[in-house]
């Protein structure tokens, strides 16, 4: 009798126990997808006259259309289990290299292509520093971030390049049904590296060397040049980036788009809230910068001071890198 009273005991302890820890699991993962939503009610209760309006969702697409590429490819770098400083520093020597050549008189199309280049050109730097010289990534490409913000600096001789050629600054100002041209690259961009870390052998196994490079080495994968590959795109896309944010003010100067470097990484983080394996993951990473971009909108809309949104964008990067802990200690 004493002892099935004491194994009742147990089980009815027991259950709000496990209800406690399921109710935490749930909170830690869909901690993000929670939170881009109270974002939303909270800025449409405190403004709902403008929030979320059909102009300022435009609005809110357009400022976080480079960031979401940015942050796509440093998503890429981080499934791999690397990191990249210097995406933001690549995209503005991008930006720079496009807007000299088109005002040394060359056509806009081969200034574009040469600035890609140079994209790719600084990926595969880092990606071989990494891989095959087996440097930290984060050493690395602190140095490369280094010297590719010195180039920028001597291309645009330390001035901000403007009166960019029209057919240019269109690719960052025009419009296809009322809807700015960076939104629509954003998103093919994004749907192509979903699909490439989603479907593809090549997705496959970076998330295969994120997850164990050893295990990954012993079943035949070639980590270098996964790794090296990873590096190569994230550089390709992040010039994409820098070509659009040039094109989309109609200038150019060394230091860019230079904040896009944390607010990428802070967007990755919090997507790795996202799914159960805790990783980095496209889908994940878009909503981290959708959260950025709605609680800078919002901020702005309430007319909060500037300074008091860097603080709390600070707070933001250490949520995200605690929920992702958190998240990668349950795996």
């Amino acid at each position: 009798m004493t002892t099935t009273q004491t194994t009742t005991t147990t089980t009815v302890a027991e259950v709000p126990a496990r209800q406690r820890t399921s109710i935490g699991k749930f909170l830690v993962q869909g901690g993000t997808t929670i939170a881009l939503l109270l974002l939303i009610v909270f800025f449409f209760a405190m403004r709902p006259d403008v929030f979320l309006t059909f102009t300022n969702v435009r609005n809110i697409l357009f400022q976080v259309s480079i960031l979401a590429i940015i942050a796509g490819a440093q998503t890429l770098v981080m499934v791999v289990g690397d990191f990249d400083l210097s995406l933001a520093a690549t995209s503005s020597l991008a930006g720079a290299v496009a807007a000299s050549l088109m005002l040394d008189g060359r056509p806009t199309w081969p200034a574009i292509l040469a600035a890609l280049a140079v994209g790719l050109l600084i990926g595969t730097a880092n990606g071989a520093l990494v891989a095959y010289l087996n440097l930290s990534a984060f050493v690395a490409t602190l140095a490369t971030m280094t010297s590719v913000t010195g180039l920028a600096y001597l291309v645009t001789e330390g001035t901000t390049l403007f009166n960019l050629p029209a057919g240019f600054n269109s690719l960052g100002q025009g419009r296809a049904l009322n809807i700015p041209v960076p939104v629509y690259v954003a998103i093919g961009l994004g749907v192509v590296l979903w699909a490439l870390l989603r479907f593809t052998t090549t997705g496959r196994k970076w998330y295969a060397i994120g997850g164990n490079v050893e295990v990954s080495r012993l079943s035949g994968i070639n980590v270098q040049r996964g790794r090296l590959l990873a590096f190569a795109a994230a550089g390709l896309i992040a010039a994409v980036g820098g070509i659009l944010l040039a094109a989309r003010l109609g200038s150019a100067s060394a230091v860019q788009g230079s904040d896009n470097l944390l607010f990428s990484v802070a967007a990755v983080f919090l997507g790795m809230t996202v799914i159960r394996s805790g990783r980095a993951n496209l889908v994940g990473t878009m909503v981290g910068v959708a959260i950025i971009g709605v609680m800078s909108n919002g901020l702005n809309i309430l007319g909060v001071n500037s300074y008091v949104q860097q603080v709390v964008t600070g707070l933001i990067i250490i949520a995200a890198v605690t929920l992702s802990s958190v998240r990668t200690r349950e795996r």
